[in-house]
């Protein structure tokens, strides 16, 4: 299955392909220094800003602009710093989020990875991805494609790059003091599923090839294991961990010798450079040195900025290209600034400008959504998106819990709490009563887990968990 098209890019025919890559041949050059490095940040910014439009809006249809928050952010300038000719109430943030709580954003017809994309972007650009506004949580959007019949899969799971960027977007996108919001049992599962795609060779593909042996024995691509490898980084995995050391192996293994560039499965390109770069940066593996060096002193970084334009600050597509293209500047951006694919927002420049914005509380009668994960201890994990309809700037988790018996998606969540009413200790949750030292406990936001009570204050946003365990 081709990849969605939130991150499709241009694909090129076989002919094409061999033709890019007897055209990757590149002029002799010292590995890249820090300081063509800063200047290839400065002269990369400078283009992505020429990119937004006179409304402020960098967000639109095939293959979004807006992925350049992911870039600005890693290049160390805020979203809300970025405006046309100076308009700072058409700054790129504040046009972002009043497009992302639209409630015909961003179709009739969703995929997870719109509201994966969203949440990398928002996170970069300032926005709490689970506060965009009284309506809008886009953790809970994305936790609405749990699929409960193949846990630890987003998505339809033959389609595999929607689970990959929900590991990206749930361990990414942090709270803004910078803590992992999901639980770690929902990292685990997802975790189990990137293990179990690896391909033989040592790297991933974009559809699935959990249980085919003739998938797991085809070829992976460039791109998808360096966005795999964040995401098994992202959860969690640190970088000496036996499926990180296959996958570098496997991207070392196409790495170019004259160039430092990656044979792709399109060819030579800036695209799955920068993918491939931004993998190896999540899992704080640097480019340049040891294994990503060739015989011939090239790395991937040294390929990326061979690809810019010098005056200009665009990268191009493939070698042989005459001008710059929007996305494979954004790629190109983003891993050579050591950016993965998402990175925390810079402090703005712009004065009064916070770092962060939110929704602060909820909007009495405006329907919103939480994210909610269930954990029985039994290693059945319930995860689910819960609609409610608040009628004051707080809840509590017992709404939250009734709340989901109804009108979870998927449903299943939770199909009954006691006690029933009250503010006391919840003494069982789908009939799995406390014992003992094993008592039901919720988190919020990733805090410590603390015994769960009906009255326990939920905010907007918040990304509740609830266990059964001592």
């Amino acid at each position: 299955m081709s990849r969605p098209v939130s991150f499709r890019r241009p694909v090129l025919t076989a002919a094409a392909a061999v033709g890019a890559f007897a055209l990757t041949a590149l002029p002799a050059a010292a590995t890249s220094t820090p300081a063509q490095i800063a200047a290839s940040k400065t002269n990369g910014v400078a283009y992505l800003k020429s990119l937004q439009g006179a409304d402020g809006s960098y967000a639109g249809a095939g293959l979004s602009n807006e992925w350049a928050f992911s870039a600005f952010a890693a290049a160390g300038t805020a979203a809300v710093d970025v405006t046309p000719g100076g308009d700072t109430s058409k700054n790129a943030r504040s046009v972002y989020r009043t497009l992302l709580s639209s409630s015909t954003w961003p179709s009739s017809s969703p995929v997870v990875t719109d509201y994966e994309r969203a949440t990398l972007n928002a996170y970069a650009a300032g926005i709490d991805p689970s506060r965009v506004s009284a309506s809008r949580n886009l953790i809970a959007d994305i936790y609405g494609y749990w699929q409960t019949a193949e846990t630890g899969y987003f998505g339809p799971s033959a389609n595999f790059n929607g689970t990959v960027f929900a590991a990206l977007a749930l361990g990414g996108a942090k709270t803004q003091s910078g803590h992992t919001r999901v639980p770690q049992s929902l990292r685990d599962a997802m975790v189990t599923r990137l293990r179990a795609n690896q391909h033989n060779d040592g790297g991933w593909n974009y559809s699935k090839a959990e249980g085919d042996p003739g998938q797991l024995a085809a070829p992976s691509d460039i791109d998808m294991t360096g966005a795999a490898m964040a995401a098994l980084c992202t959860s969690g995995v640190p970088r000496t961990d036996s499926d990180i050391v296959q996958a570098k192996a496997f991207l070392k293994s196409k790495l170019v010798a004259n160039s430092g560039s990656f044979n792709a499965m399109f060819g030579v390109n800036t695209d799955s450079n920068g993918w491939a770069v931004s993998g190896l940066n999540a899992c704080g593996i640097n480019p340049q040195t040891g294994d990503f060096l060739t015989s011939m002193g090239k790395t991937p970084v040294d390929f990326l900025i061979a690809q810019q334009f010098k005056p200009g600050g665009g990268f191009k597509y493939l070698p042989s290209d005459t001008s710059p293209s929007p996305y494979a500047s954004i790629d190109g951006l983003r891993a050579v600034a050591g950016g993965g694919f998402t990175s925390a927002p810079p402090v703005p420049t712009t004065a009064g400008a916070p770092q962060w914005v939110s929704q602060s509380s909820f909007t009495s009668g405006t329907t919103t959504k939480l994210a909610l994960t269930v954990d029985d201890g039994t290693g059945h994990l319930k995860v689910c998106s819960v609609a409610l309809t608040p009628t004051g700037p707080t809840t509590t988790l017992g709404a939250v819990l009734d709340a989901a018996t109804g009108a979870a998606t998927p449903s299943g969540c939770v199909t009954s709490v006691t006690p029933s009413s009250g503010t006391g200790t919840i003494t069982a949750i789908n009939t799995k009563a406390n014992s003992g030292s094993n008592t039901w406990k919720v988190s919020v936001d990733g805090s410590a887990f603390t015994a769960a009570t009906r009255g326990k204050a939920v905010g907007v946003g918040d990304t509740i968990a609830v266990r059964w365990g001592a």
